[in-house]
């Protein structure tokens, strides 16, 4: 494989979102499933995320990334893809990962939705009482 052909691979997740992430050295065009992170993406905040790892590095413009994602919502599948990411950058380079590390990056999230028990509105909350 030359060196024009390397990439870096590696999976992110958050709640219930999978990104696949394939990093390669480029000009920074980000495409999460075909499309282009800005019309994927609808919301600011989601776009602000995903670029916060390329951006603590200042790799902002040297990586062409495409994205798989699937599963959940927005913020969900933002931090799936800033998690492939991380990933993807340490595989590039291994010293990145204290950088990465103190910034919180490099932590996979594991908060999830609670599901829902019997015998109950919701995952905790009780019906409603009714003494009459």
């Amino acid at each position: 494989m030359a060196a024009a052909e390397r990439f870096y691979y590696a999976t992110g997740r958050r709640k219930t979102s999978s990104a696949r992430v394939f990093l390669k050295p480029g000009k920074g065009t980000i495409t999460i499933n075909g499309k282009k992170a800005e019309d994927y993406l609808t919301r600011m905040q989601s776009r602000m995320v995903i670029v916060q790892a390329l951006d603590l590095l200042g790799q902002v413009g040297k990586f062409d990334a495409k994205v798989t994602v699937a599963g959940g919502g927005e913020s969900g599948q933002a931090g799936a893809i800033r998690l492939g990411i991380t990933r993807a950058l340490i595989a590039f380079n291994p010293e990145f990962k204290g950088t990465l590390k103190k910034a919180g990056f490099v932590t996979r999230d594991p908060r999830m939705v609670e599901r829902k028990k019997y015998g109950k509105a919701g995952a905790r909350r009780r019906f409603q009482y009714s003494k009459r």
